[in-house]
């Protein structure tokens, strides 16, 4: 995650680790790689994501918790998040 997101940060563009019917709760943790990568995301003018609330607003509830997390460019997260709430259920 760590080499995607550095990719991402230097090229541009996004990182999509999304919710499935697998996983439901997506599958990198919270307090370990998504807090982290959404900060340092958010702090060079990106967006990190859930797809229904941002990744940093998240309470934890425990200290393993997955979250499906989307983060990248401003653009690229709205163009995902126009594309998510069209087809949620």
């Amino acid at each position: 995650m760590v080499a995607d997101v550095h990719r991402t940060l230097v090229y541009g563009g996004i990182f999509l680790y999304p919710a499935n019917v697998k996983s439901p709760k997506g599958k990198l943790r919270l307090l370990y790689e998504c807090n982290p990568m959404a900060f340092i995301i958010e702090q060079a003018g990106g967006l990190a994501t859930t797809g229904s609330m941002s990744v940093l607003d998240i309470q934890p509830t425990n200290i393993h918790e997955r979250c499906p997390v989307v983060l990248g460019s401003p653009d690229d997260v709205q163009e995902y998040l126009a594309i998510f709430k069209k087809h949620v259920k």
